[in-house]
């Protein structure tokens, strides 16, 4: 990673002050691994911010992130988690979704337990999920991920809890092979609540246990969007070759998110079919189409071995 030259760090907090220069014109790269004096620099600068310039500078953080693998806000990011305002919490939250460091464990199930806002709890719950991946692949301990699950538990059951919680919280025990599991998302199926019908074919698609094939494939006709898409997405976690005569309708959705979540379920259960759809996807002239398919026919070919590997590689 290049240096950065702590100036630039300087400038960029004086940008911040700054309230009429938008946050988009600012030199937010400076800010990447601020430690020591910079973070308390931050720290000072940030408290004389308004509430709506706080909230956009993450959003900016969150966006540059995702774009540029050579930045880094996590110092940011972690200090964040204390925030007096419940959408910076849940936005800084969302902003480790990389991290895997085991040092985040507790204060995200602190704020799971105890926070007071359900938006913040929700990001807690849905972050806490990736702990419970790396149980099941024994890439953390057992004690850890066992408390992990058990904090997702007891927010899933608690009384009164937030429905949006409860959703989140059911869809990252989705990863776990736990023998309460099954149950618990064949009763959410079954529940009253849409959201929390789709969250639990979310889970079924996590869960890696093909028991849940013939919901999934039925979902996939339903009446609700949301629902379609949740099935879609399941089908391509569980590469279900069963789905792809539905998920190929899906790819004339004018729902953007449908269409998309449909070429990346073809990208992961491939097979002949699912690759013709594809390859008349990349022929499209919407290009947004068009790339998504691509990407997901190079994916098939790279996994596959395919001699016809893409131009990039070559």
């Amino acid at each position: 990673m290049p240096q950065r030259d702590q100036s630039d760090a300087i400038r960029a907090l004086n940008g911040l002050l700054d309230l009429v220069q938008p946050i988009h014109r600012l030199d937010l790269q400076a800010l990447s691994d601020l430690s020591g004096t910079e973070l308390e620099q931050f720290s000072r600068t940030w408290s004389q911010l308004p509430s709506a310039r706080r909230r956009a500078l993450v959003t900016g953080l969150i966006e540059l992130a995702e774009a540029r693998v050579d930045v880094c806000f996590r110092s940011i990011f972690q200090w964040l988690l204390a925030d007096e305002d419940s959408a910076v919490r849940a936005q800084a939250i969302d902003g480790l979704w990389e991290e895997e460091d085991v040092r985040l464990i507790a204060p995200l199930t602190r704020i799971l337990q105890e926070d007071p806002a359900a938006d913040a709890r929700a990001a807690a719950a849905q972050s806490l999920g990736r702990y419970v991946l790396l149980g099941e692949l024994e890439e953390l301990g057992r004690g850890l991920s066992q408390a992990v699950e058990e904090a997702l538990w007891l927010a899933y059951t608690r009384d009164g809890q937030d429905i949006l919680v409860r959703r989140r919280a059911l869809e990252s025990l989705g990863y776990s092979s736990a023998a309460r599991m099954p149950r618990a998302i064949a009763e959410a199926y079954e529940d009253d609540d849409e959201g929390l019908r789709a969250s639990a074919v979310f889970a079924m698609g996590r869960s890696a246990d093909s028991r849940w094939q013939d919901i999934i494939l039925a979902e996939l006709d339903s009446t609700e969007a949301a629902m379609r898409y949740e099935a879609a997405r399941a089908s391509g976690e569980l590469e279900l070759a069963e789905a792809v005569p539905a998920l190929i309708p899906l790819l004339d959705e004018p729902d953007v998110d449908l269409r998309d979540v449909a070429v990346w379920a073809l990208g992961h259960v491939g097979g002949p079919e699912a690759r013709r759809a594809l390859q008349a996807c990349a022929a499209s002239e919407d290009e947004v189409l068009a790339e998504a398919a691509q990407e997901a026919l190079d994916e098939l070919a790279f996994l596959s071995g395919d001699d016809e590997l893409p131009a990039f590689m070559f």
